[in-house]
């Protein structure tokens, strides 16, 4: 078992049911997934992108990812149906625990001038998402492997009903939040 399964277990489940009042255990937000998704517009020039994009997902996330694919055609950015236009993993259970874990301490704190996540990145249903400007944040991502750096944004869906409640639930597993009178400049 995960230390952060654990910690949620016998930390933070007990002090969300007496802070938000729930009646059952099963009523407490918990983690369900996180998506890691990679968008590739280069890859309709670049056919390797996609290979080595998926090459940086599978180290960081453990699993091999599935391409997604355009979904309209779109004659200004020269894209047809159905082309290959990224990668995206999604990540459950232990490998998502690790996950989140190397996340928050590892990959954030590396982060060039790191001050802290956003606080307002909900999306109204208790999800969370950021982006992260570089895959190299990630340990398990060699430089000299690389053959550019990419973005991705990464979504943590919960069972939360609000954002209030995600939100408690991430700062409670660790999440490093700015501080609320300091704003993210990106």
């Amino acid at each position: 078992m995960h230390h952060l399964v654990q910690r949620y277990r016998e930390e933070i489940a007990p002090q969300m049911m007496e802070e938000f009042g729930y009646s059952s255990p099963m009523q407490v937000p918990r983690l369900e997934k996180i998506v890691v998704n990679v968008g590739l517009g280069e890859a309709l020039q670049n056919p390797n992108a996609l290979e080595n994009a998926s090459r940086d997902i599978l180290k960081i996330t453990g699993q091999k990812p599935i391409i997604t694919r355009a979904r309209k055609s779109i004659a200004n950015f020269k894209l047809r149906e159905g082309n290959p236009i990224g990668v995206k993993a999604t990540v459950r259970g232990e490998r998502m625990y690790a996950l989140l874990d190397r996340l928050i301490n590892i990959a954030l704190p590396r982060q060039r001038d790191f001050r802290g996540v956003s606080r307002t990145s909900f999306d109204g249903r208790g999800n969370y998402t950021l982006g992260l400007t570089e895959q190299l944040v990630f340990l398990e991502v060699d430089y000299d492997e690389i053959d550019k750096i990419r973005g991705m944004s990464i979504t943590i869906v919960t069972t939360a009903e609000t954002d209030e409640e995600a939100r408690r639930l991430l700062e409670l597993m660790g999440m490093p939040f700015v501080a609320a009178r300091e704003r993210v400049v990106a």
